[in-house]
């Protein structure tokens, strides 16, 4: 049987996205909400990787945010393992031009739907820093519940802060912002 990929926004990665990627990805005030895996400088080289990494997930986990046919940013999840397989995380980042448009919270709601559809998880799940009021409010919107505060556990950019755990689980799964 066949995996119905996600409504849109959401759509596989492509070689010819790179340049995309690049343009949306590499910049300070994309990188400073992200964790430190995500690379800065964002370079081609970090693009085709992540292109060719994705093409071979199946079923696949990373999507791109497309708008008007150009990838302005990405979203994904992370199954979890021996105990925590019925978990997965989620995380995603958009460029900054295209903030502000809703597009990240119907690339969450999207990607919401197509998980429990997908995988045999009871439970999505992400970890915003706690200064990110701008993804706080996407998971908000998208019907994400806020379960608690891990604090004092990350460090970004030399300082300390606090995650913010936030999650929804199947019979919670919803579409409250109509998207």
């Amino acid at each position: 049987m066949a995996v119905r990929l996600p409504d849109p926004p959401l759509r596989p990665f492509h070689p010819e996205d790179a340049a995309s990627i690049v343009r949306h990805a590499n910049d300070d005030e994309v990188w400073r909400f992200l964790r430190d895996r995500f690379p800065h400088p964002y370079t081609r080289s970090d693009a085709e990787t992540w292109i060719a990494c994705t093409s071979v997930q199946e079923p696949p986990l990373h999507f791109g945010i497309d708008l008007e046919g150009e990838v302005v940013g990405g979203i994904g999840i992370i199954p979890g393992t021996d105990v925590d397989r019925v978990s997965a995380e989620v995380g995603y980042w958009l460029g900054r031009t295209v903030w502000g448009r809703g597009l990240a919270t119907q690339a969450l709601a999207s990607l919401t739907a197509y998980a429990f559809r997908t995988f045999d998880v009871t439970r999505l799940f992400a970890t915003p820093f706690a200064f990110n009021t701008a993804s706080i409010r996407v998971l908000e919107k998208a019907g994400w519940v806020r379960e608690g505060v891990l604090r004092r556990a990350v460090i970004k950019e030399g300082k300390v802060t606090d995650l913010l755990v936030y999650a929804v689980t199947r019979p919670e799964a919803r579409n409250p912002a109509g998207v």
